[in-house]
């Protein structure tokens, strides 16, 4: 993709406030949308999130009761529930090594100084109260490469704050794995005839307010 395509994209897309129901993402498509989910960063590389994936429209309508009513929620091809693990343990920390073993097959004892960091981060966050915190801003990460990922298929999207967590949770079993709900992500395609913003321009501060290029 050349530069000016994907500035091209990325001021196409914007935060959808209406989904045509009718349009579903293929599964082609939903395969490299879970993907992106699956290969955005993380700190360390822990992955501190779970991803719920709902196509089905019965529990789309349940959680837009759950939503302040708004439509993107039932009216879109997907929605993704982005949650955050709740109270990481060491042995989380342990599992990920082991995975690095698994997949790299890397010798344990040379993982034993990253170790050592990560334990200490962990019980600077843990003493510090901020461990879920830390948690939650992972999740924009993983939200921000699927929005940017959307945008390159040509799929609209729209990151939601606006919900209850606790009925989200209640709904979806979250808390039930180990997790709390932190943003959802409704991906389809928009309805332009519905969406009064779809032809408005792009409102964004000029770059020579936002940048300091040192």
């Amino acid at each position: 993709m050349k530069n000016d395509e994907l500035v091209e994209r990325l001021n196409w897309r914007y935060a959808v406030k209406r989904f045509d129901p009718n349009k579903k993402i293929s599964p082609d498509d939903m395969s490299a949308l879970e993907e992106s989910l699956r290969l955005a960063p993380s700190s360390y590389g822990l992955q501190p999130w779970r991803f719920h994936v709902i196509a089905s429209q019965d529990v789309k309508d349940k959680l837009r009761a759950h939503s302040w009513n708004q439509p993107q929620i039932s009216e879109c091809s997907h929605l993704v529930v982005i949650s955050a693990r709740q109270n990481m343990a060491v042995t989380d920390v342990e599992r990920y090594l082991d995975r690095i073993v698994e997949v790299r097959g890397t010798d344990p004892a040379e993982l034993e100084i990253l170790k050592g960091m990560m334990l200490g981060s962990h019980k600077t966050a843990v003493e510090g109260g901020f461990l879920n915190e830390w948690a939650a801003r992972q999740c924009f990460i993983a939200l921000g490469f699927l929005l940017n990922s959307a945008a390159v298929l040509g799929i609209d999207a729209c990151p939601m704050e606006g919900f209850v967590p606790e009925e989200y949770d209640r709904e979806l079993g979250i808390s039930d794995e180990g997790y709390f709900p932190v943003v959802a992500c409704a991906i389809g395609y928009r309805d332009e005839s519905e969406d009064w913003l779809s032809k408005l321009d792009k409102v964004r501060y000029d770059k020579d307010e936002v940048f300091r290029r040192v």
